[in-house]
This record gives C-alpha cells, sequence and structure tokens, in this order.
C-alpha cells in the first residue's frame, strides 16, 4: 500500500514532515523472479530537507532521501522490486495524483497496479491509544485554560478579531503548536453563523458572542464551543441556551460503546424537537477529532457507525436564529467502556458579562 497523506504517515511512523510517502510492502505480491527487497519493512520516501528529521522522528520505517518527487520515487522502487500492484487511499488521492502515479508505471503494469481501498489508516486511527489519550486531554485542557482567561477580556466594543488575536497569542505563549482551525468569534446577529469566522465588527452592548476555537498541542488537536451573552437577555435567548445546553447534556448521556452515531445525533435532536428549535439546529451533532480536528466517527442522522472505546468526539448543538442569534455549546468526549468522559470540562453555566 502507498500512503502519502501526512496525517496517516505521522500515524504510522512518526514523521512529521510535509513531504512524504510511504510504502507498506507485502513479499506476497511480488513478481516471480523479481528481485525482492531485503525486507518487507516499511519504506519512508522524503526530500533533502528532512533528511535529519526524518532519521531522528520515523520508527519502523526505513528511509530514502528522494532525489526527485517522492511519489515518482515511491514508484519507481515498487517497480524495482517487483510488486505486482498495490493499494491506495482513494479517500484523499485526487484524479490528477492517481494519474500521474500510473504515469510512473511502466506501461504493461499501468492499467491494473493501483487498486483504491478504503480509508484503511483513518480507520485505525479513530480509536485512540493511551498516548494519543493523554495528549487529547493536554490539550483539550490547555483550550479550557484559555478559556477562562478569555473571560476576562471580553468586552461591549471589542473588535471579534482582537478577541481572536488574543487568544490566539495566549495559545502560543503556552505552548500550543498553533490552532488547529480558524478560531471563530461571532457576535450579536453575527452568532447565528454557524461558522462566523471572526471580523473586525465590534462586540455588541447586548447580544449572544459564540467562541469555538481548538489548539494543536504535541500534535494532537482540540475543539471546544462556548457561548456568552453580554448585557442582559432576553428571554427567549436565555429559553434557547439551556434548550442547547439540555441537548448536549442528553447526547453525551448517549455516547456509549454499542450505540450508533445517528442515535447520539438523535438525543440532541429530539430535545431541541421537543423546543421547538430542532429545525434551527443546521449541522450534524459532531466529529471526531485526533490528528485532524475533523477524523471519524461522524456524529450525525441516520449514521449507523457504532462507538467504541478510545473514540474521541465532539458534542456540539447549536440553534441558529438568521438575524437575531445562534448559540452552541461543544465538548470533546471520550468513549469509555462506561460512562463518556468531557475532555473539556470548563464551565457551560449561563454567563452574562
Amino acid at each position: 500500500m502507498l500512503i502519502a497523506h501526512p496525517c496517516d504517515v505521522r500515524y504510522l511512523t512518526g514523521f512529521t514532515g510535509s513531504n512524504a510517502a510511504l510504502i507498506l510492502p507485502n513479499s506476497s505480491e511480488l513478481r516471480k523472479g523479481a528481485r525482492a527487497p531485503r525486507s518487507v519493512k516499511p519504506v519512508l520516501f522524503t526530500d533533502g530537507r528532512y533528511i535529519q528529521q526524518a532519521k531522528q522522528e520515523t520508527k519502523h520505517a526505513g528511509v530514502i532521501i528522494a532525489q526527485g518527487p517522492v511519489l515518482r520515487e515511491a514508484c519507481a522502487w515498487m517497480v524495482i522490486h517487483g510488486m505486482r500492484r498495490c493499494a491506495f487511499d482513494g479517500e484523499h488521492t485526487t484524479v490528477a495524483t492517481l494519474d500521474m502515479l500510473r504515469r510512473w508505471i511502466p506501461g504493461k503494469q499501468r492499467r491494473s497496479f493501483f487498486q483504491a481501498v478504503p480509508a484503511l489508516v483513518a480507520g485505525l486511527r479513530e480509536r485512540k491509544d493511551a498516548e494519543e489519550i493523554t495528549r487529547l486531554r493536554a490539550a483539550a485542557q490547555l483550550g479550557c485554560a484559555l478559556f477562562e482567561d478569555l473571560l476576562t477580556r471580553i468586552e461591549s466594543g471589542k473588535r471579534e478579531v482582537e478577541v481572536a488575536a488574543h487568544l490566539e497569542f495566549a495559545a502560543r505563549t503556552a505552548g500550543a503548536e498553533g490552532m488547529s482551525f480558524e478560531t471563530i468569534v461571532a457576535s450579536g446577529a453575527r452568532s447565528a453563523l454557524p461558522h462566523g469566522h471572526a471580523t473586525g465588527q465590534r462586540l455588541p452592548r447586548r447580544g449572544f458572542v459564540v467562541l469555538d476555537f481548538g489548539v494543536m498541542f504535541q500534535g494532537y488537536c482540540s475543539d471546544m464551543t462556548r457561548t456568552v451573552h453580554l448585557g442582559r437577555a432576553t428571554m427567549a435567548e436565555r429559553d434557547a441556551y439551556f434548550a442547547v445546553l439540555e441537548a448536549q447534556m442528553a447526547a453525551i448521556a448517549a455516547v456509549k460503546p454499542g450505540v450508533s452515531c445517528g442515535e447520539v445525533d438523535e438525543a440532541a435532536r429530539g430535545v431541541l424537537r421537543r423546543a421547538k428549535l430542532a429545525d434551527f439546529f443546521t449541522h450534524s451533532t459532531g466529529h471526531g477529532v485526533g490528528l485532524e480536528i475533523h477524523e471519524g466517527p461522524r456524529i450525525a442522522a441516520r449514521q449507523l457507525q457504532q462507538l467504541e472505546p478510545g473514540m474521541v468526539i465532539t458534542i456540539e448543538p447549536g440553534v441558529y436564529l438568521p438575524g437575531r442569534f445562534g448559540v452552541r455549546i461543544e465538548d470533546m468526549v471520550l468513549v469509555t467502556r462506561s460512562e463518556p468522559e468531557i475532555l473539556t470540562p470548563a464551565t457551560k453555566a449561563w454567563i452574562e458579562l
């Protein structure tokens, strides 16, 4: 199998460089009479920028420093060593990349050499081991600390980008490698935008502020959302907030091994349906988190995949009333053999600033 998605390469080898291709050889796929590789150990191809880094980071694989495009040299290696065919990840390989790969295989083999398979490595990555859970827990705890500090700095008249800039500076200062996605600070009527990235708009004297952010720490992502209110809220705003909170807690309570992702989604959606707000919940309930901010499983309607211990998912229902306001509350949740563990325990109490 040929693997080129950076997070999959990192997961299998530890290598963090931006340009790499990994071959997982299979001796049973050799042509008769071909010059077999010295071992069936995985082989990592990268370029000259990463000579020292590859040696220091790479585990369980040999390293070859390519003199040209790494994918071309990986293909040449397979041809030289008599590989008859090669699997590739059909979900991450573009049509253009596949065409390029085929051009680097001799004509007689070209048509049948590459065979698409499901995202096998992504499936492995859904279930986190103890070390990964430790890193995810640390990233989540850092996010919670940043939120607690941010509460002292949110005030009417400050621009959304100022709030985001403070958060991101504090994250870097605290040791984060960066943000795991573009920080969302959406205030007033803009809080009704599910992905309202921070703008130059000033925070209103009265209204919601949705804060959705995450950090990269030791290679792993965090993700959390809290919604606070500036000034005195209306009854409709308070009712919407507590309906979303109830929906979120119901979904978290449903997180157990063997429960389908669709059932967790329905636990949140059912609460909002009873509150007559389900039509304003316009996205899925959550997703997996790990080396990437969006991984499997997908917590959404009619998703039959069952939860398993070791999965780390988000639970993030929200309601968005166009032109008025929006509310979202999000936690990272670890699926255990018993009760779910909330990795982002920052307060979800009603907050008026």
